[in-house]
């Protein structure tokens, strides 16, 4: 276990599904040779197939400590790149046309059922759910690997991959419950996000943190008691990891949605949440019911003119508290390094 162990939470009422994350970390991390269908960032519909294709049902992680099989997901099932006819609909003189894959291209791929959700009209539901490495505190993928080329740092409990030890194996994709590690066809061997390491050291916060315009990524250390993840995840007791059945115990952890009411059919609100709670349940284990309720609680103190401590942490005014300790401007770093000869 490491000495101190770097975290986020997610704040799913927040997350509007822009993509900006999925942009900001694709462009930074997986633009190279074998990394066009790659995204260590993604935002997926909830509920729906996610990425790589119905991932909750490939196994691996533990149960009662022992591990658990898995399925190694195919490319497919994360989805390809692909091209799309802009030539033909832009300059081919159909003034009709409509912009879409190349015929012959991938029938999957990330956020392939955007914004289809669930339930039924008047009561369909759906919400974002953004997703890297939860970068565990007992990782599966770790312990899978024959070569030992997967290890966890000490000084802040990122999960790292070192690919001159990696041979391309693929034990840790079967085993990662998760499904968050990606194989590069090019370079034969298993990449994944690193919680953008260069710049956590350099106290810069993560890529798709600070380029979300949604305010929803918070970072911290889970031992800080003045920074926001303690204060969400063991304080408050709010933020909750996905599937913590997986026993891998996970380092990223969310806020769960709040939903406006169902309607009868005769169309009047009832008391009953538009998400079901049996599904939040299933992702969010059974402590999903205490932090509505814990939020919901806050919420209306705030509405009424109270105080709220973690009223005010979620909405975050100050956009430099979501980042607890990484606060140092990207800028500032390249011009140090600039001083040093190093830029």
């Amino acid at each position: 276990m490491s000495s101190k162990q770097v975290a986020m939470v997610i704040d799913l009422n927040k997350c509007i599904g822009c993509q900006t994350c999925t942009v900001a970390c694709k462009t930074q991390w997986t633009n190279k040779e074998g990394q066009e269908g790659m995204y260590w960032n993604t935002v997926s519909t909830a509920p729906g197939g996610g990425t790589p294709k119905d991932w909750e049902g490939m196994g691996g992680g533990f149960r009662d400590g022992k591990a658990q099989a898995g399925i190694r997901p195919k490319q497919a099932d994360f989805g390809d790149a692909w091209e799309f006819n802009v030539e033909d609909v832009m300059f081919g003189g159909d003034p009709n046309g409509t912009v879409g894959p190349m015929e012959g291209d991938p029938i999957y791929g990330t956020n392939w059922d955007e914004d289809v959700g669930g339930g039924d009209y008047p009561n369909s539901f759906f919400f974002y759910i953004p997703r890297i490495c939860n970068h565990c505190t007992k990782p599966a993928c770790m312990e899978a690997c024959p070569r030992g080329a997967i290890y966890k740092r000490d000084e802040d409990g990122i999960v790292l991959i070192n690919e001159d030890h990696c041979r391309g194996f693929r034990f840790c994709q079967e085993a990662c419950p998760y499904k968050e590690i990606y194989f590069n066809q090019t370079t034969g061997t298993a990449q994944k996000c690193i919680f953008c390491l260069p710049r956590v050291e350099e106290g810069v916060a993560t890529a798709c943190s600070r380029q979300c315009p949604g305010r929803v990524r918070f970072l911290g250390f889970l031992d800080d008691e003045d920074g926001p993840i303690h204060k969400l995840v063991y304080k408050h007791k709010v933020a909750l990891p996905l599937h913590p059945e997986y026993e891998t115990e996970p380092n990223v952890f969310y806020i769960p949605p709040l939903a406006p009411p169902s309607f009868d059919d005769e169309g009047n609100e009832i008391d009953e949440s538009r998400i079901p709670i049996l599904y939040l349940i299933s992702l969010f284990g059974p402590a999903v019911h205490d932090s509505l309720e814990i939020i919901k609680h806050e919420r209306e103190l705030k509405r009424q003119g109270g105080t709220s401590e973690l009223m005010d942490v979620l909405i975050s005014r100050n956009w430099l508290d979501l980042f607890g300790p990484f606060t140092t401007q990207p800028k500032d770093v390249a011009r140090t390094l600039e001083g040093r000869g190093n830029a």
